[in-house]
């Protein structure tokens, strides 16, 4: 093998070394984890907490592929089964209360396989 073949082989392998900590898929721990804080306001209404839209700004900007967020979909309808309380209309405009824009409505009746 060539030095400049060699020496490209070991700029690729760095190049993905780097970046892979960048391109590791969303997971249900991660989107649980960013909206934990919103638990408060998605039971009993009210003020949105900073904490709640911080986690809701960073899972915007964590789900950036089309697989992430139809992770995050999925994951945010079985955490709305699994907490009983939920009020619907609470969830349904909690992006907007945080000035964030998601290309679905939170809600059980989402098809979460049609996000992209």
């Amino acid at each position: 093998m060539s030095k400049t073949m060699m020496k490209v082989l070991c700029v690729a392998v760095a190049f993905m070394v780097v970046s892979a900590p960048y391109t590791m898929a969303i997971t249900c721990d991660d989107v649980v984890k960013k909206l934990t804080p919103c638990a408060n306001y998605l039971k009993k209404g009210g003020a949105v907490s900073a904490s709640c839209c911080k986690g809701v700004k960073g899972l915007h900007a964590a789900a950036k592929t089309t697989p992430d967020r139809k992770t995050a979909c999925v994951c945010m309808k079985e955490a709305y089964k699994s907490n009983p309380g939920i009020k619907p209309g609470n969830a349904l405009v909690l992006p907007k209360k945080c000035s964030v824009a998601i290309p679905y409505k939170i809600s059980l009746k989402t098809d979460c396989s049609k996000v992209k």
